[in-house]
């Protein structure tokens, strides 16, 4: 994999702390779903008489909720990269971000799990940055 440019050091650090917390952002994405859905926010400032210029259906109304809160946007955008790259990578790759980023207790270095994956340490960084950068291109970061 060639990219165009070499990925700014703050944001690979970035997309591997995004890594680590893939599991923890499902759960706020589904946490902050749930809350926009089931919880009534009354922004009609329209005491006085007139119509109001807001969406009257509940529905739509929490269809226009989800798709504008910006911090389930941005979590969807981030979780929705990362599970596409990962879908597309080989075994090998899954199993290392599996290792690395999703195993709780982190109980291997990279040796260690380089040797579980049976490549050299060095292979197993490529792999990471490898995996790091595709996620960085689907995202449009740079």
């Amino acid at each position: 994999m060639a990219t165009a440019s070499k990925l700014k050091k703050p944001t690979f650090k970035h997309i591997e702390s995004e890594l680590y917390s893939y599991h923890d952002t499902l759960k706020e994405i589904q946490f902050l779903r749930t809350n926009i859905m089931f919880t009534k926010e009354s922004d009609d400032e329209n005491v006085g008489g007139g119509r109001s210029s807001f969406i009257s259906s509940p529905t739509e109304q929490i269809g226009t909720r989800l798709a504008t809160h910006k911090r389930l946007v941005k979590l969807e955008e981030i979780s929705s990269a990362i599970e596409k790259v990962y879908t597309g990578l080989p075994e090998t790759h899954r199993q290392l971000i599996k290792l690395k980023y999703w195993t709780r207790p982190q109980t291997k270095t990279w040796e260690g799990i380089a040797i579980e994956l049976n490549v050299s340490r060095r292979q197993a960084f490529n792999w990471r940055k490898e995996a790091i950068n595709i996620i960085a291109e689907v995202l449009g970061w740079r």
